[in-house]
């Protein structure tokens, strides 16, 4: 029988991964997810499989395998793929806030028949900000910032979400969850707006695009503990593009589902 204590560690990673691996990986980071308590050194290995969408609004589908390392330290300090580089202030397990720093991979003209014209939108360093808090045993109430994607580099982004986590049977354990991301107008002319220049190239009509909600997200995921160290996740996400960002010419696919599938080893 596993430790409920220590096996939590493993879901609240393993679900994190699940949960934000096609975000993480293919299109940005999302909110922070960290495992351990402040006392305690730790981390995961593992690997993700995803099937997610080539861009945002796209109807082509994209397959990737991909690796899972995350670490974190007594110091405050994390360090890996779900949550980038950053340091945690709190000594408690229930209240998490702090800087770090993540990275936006951009927009390859080349991943879609319908970016053609497009140009790309480069990869980019993006710094930010994290608070998280539980009021209740297995609820999470999660906050971030992030500033520095986008054509000029100033695109900002807001994640405010919620997670619940809880053993269902001997184990197995079960994550639901729900996220909106805010962003400004520089990150949302970026990637779904259509300059000038753009149009020409293109074909497209020009389309400026304004601040507000891109999208929402709603999440389940579930986990088996093979035994104390090593745990599966398989985890579905059906998302949904809101305001300017579902109304943009790039936008063939307002709804779509992402889907993944997490083994992780704890150490």
């Amino acid at each position: 029988m596993i430790n409920t204590n220590n096996f939590l560690k493993i879901l609240a990673l393993s679900v994190g991964m699940a949960a934000t691996a096609p975000s993480a990986f293919a299109q940005g980071f999302g909110t922070v997810h960290l495992s351990n308590a402040p006392n305690d050194n730790g981390g995961m290995l593992g690997a993700a499989v995803i099937a997610t969408y080539q861009y945002r609004g796209s109807d082509e589908r994209r397959a990737l395998l991909l690796p899972v390392l995350d670490y974190q330290w007594i110091s405050g300090w994390f360090a890996g793929t779900s949550n980038g580089i950053g340091y945690n202030f709190s000594q408690s397990a229930q209240l998490q806030y702090g800087l770090r720093l993540t990275a936006d991979d951009g927009r390859k003209v080349k991943r879609a028949n319908a970016l053609r014209g497009m140009g790309d939108v480069k990869a980019a360093a993006e710094g930010g900000a994290f608070f998280n808090y539980s009021p209740i045993q297995g609820l999470f109430l999660n906050s971030s910032i992030r500033y520095g994607a986008g054509s000029d580099r100033k695109g900002l982004l807001v994640n405010l979400g919620a997670d619940y986590s809880t053993a269902i049977a001997a184990n197995w354990y079960i994550n639901v969850g729900t996220e909106v991301t805010l962003a400004n107008a520089n990150y949302m002319q970026s990637f779904f707006g259509v300059t000038s220049a753009q149009s020409s190239a293109s074909g497209y009509a020009t389309q400026l695009i304004g601040s507000g909600a891109r999208d929402v997200r709603a999440k389940v995921a579930m986990t088996y503990a093979i035994d104390q160290k090593i745990s599966v996740t398989g985890a579905i996400s059906l998302s949904r593009l809101l305001n300017d960002a579902k109304d943009s010419a790039l936008t063939h696919k307002r709804t779509s589902g992402t889907s993944a599938i997490v083994i992780n080893y704890a150490f």
